[in-house]
């Protein structure tokens, strides 16, 4: 059965850019900005604060895992947080170890911290189905897998790039599923809780070339029409039919840059002629087929 979770982590392509073990004594704060990337943190030992914009702030304790897909400004700090302005005590002691705070202080905190980067170019639509931000406590499988990506960060073996790549997939796919429930907030995992919902998801990730409208996704989940869109908008966060639209256009744009025929896309996405694709191609992405795949090969 398709795994709509799955596929929108595999379409995401995440790849690790820095994994490090962080170590803080004393008063000590780092900040983030809009700017960062994708991070990700496991407390392996100690505790500290941790406030993402927007939100209330948050302590983490041994055995905490956060994983933040989209782009925040956050901080983080010391339980007791030096005074704004002051300046950030960091040291590098050797590659990928980090010190925060007074060197010679007792050491209170010991993470593992990660930064990675999306290599979709639909990474807006992808990331906007997924939790704003995860975090779990006692999951000793994301504490491993964690463990594992900063081990193959600083080895040198064989395939080193192919590992991190397929550890880090594993790790985003852990954690949202750690952390599903109809309790998270609108969007693909709180779609994937609905007991009605989760198999017309499925359905649209399975087949998505197959003709549907509202009408007929509303009979498969034996549901009135207003009913099923209400429901549908109100757990994923969008309309039905804009919800399999953009997952055909993400598909799309994935065969476009795999340089499969056209004639051949707009059949498995659902349109029934190369022109009808185009156009609603064009008015979704903003540029004809063509030129996405031109501009996509260039880049490569």
């Amino acid at each position: 059965m398709t795994d709509p979770v799955t596929e929108v982590v595999s379409l995401l392509k995440p790849s690790p850019s820095i994994s490090k073990l962080v170590t803080g004594g004393g008063q000590w704060m780092v900040e983030r900005t809009e700017l960062g990337s994708p991070f990700y943190c496991a407390i392996v030992e100690g505790r500290c604060l941790m406030t993402i914009a927007g939100r209330e702030t948050m302590v983490l304790t041994e055995g905490d895992f956060v994983l933040v897909p989209k782009i925040f400004s956050f901080t983080m700090s010391s339980m007791e947080p030096p005074p704004r302005g002051a300046l950030a005590q960091r040291l590098e002691t050797s590659p990928g170890v980090f010190r925060l705070g007074d060197p010679e202080a007792p050491t209170e905190i010991k993470a593992l911290v990660g930064h990675c980067a999306f290599g979709s170019d639909d990474k807006a639509l992808l990331v906007s189905l997924l939790p704003e931000v995860i975090h779990v406590h006692g999951e000793e499988r994301l504490m491993a897998l964690v463990r594992m990506i900063n081990e193959e960060t600083r080895a040198d073996r064989a395939a080193r790039e192919m590992v991190l790549h397929r550890l880090l997939e594993v790790l985003f796919i852990d954690a949202i599923r750690s952390s599903a429930s109809a309790k998270a907030p609108p969007g693909l995992l709180r779609g994937m809780a609905d007991p009605l919902l989760a198999p017309i998801l499925r359905r649209i990730h399975a087949d998505p070339g197959r003709s549907m409208t509202v009408e007929t996704l509303a009979q498969e989940a034996a549901m009135s029409r207003s009913t099923f869109f209400d429901r549908f908008r109100k757990e994923v966060g969008v309309a039905p039919m804009e919800y399999a639209t953009g997952w055909r256009m993400a598909l799309a744009k994935e065969y476009l840059r795999e340089d499969v025929a056209m004639a051949d896309i707009a059949q498995r996405v659902g349109y029934g002629s190369t022109s009808a694709f185009s156009v609603a191609f064009n008015r979704h992405v903003g540029m004809p087929p063509g030129a996405y795949s031109r501009a996509a090969t260039a880049a490569a």
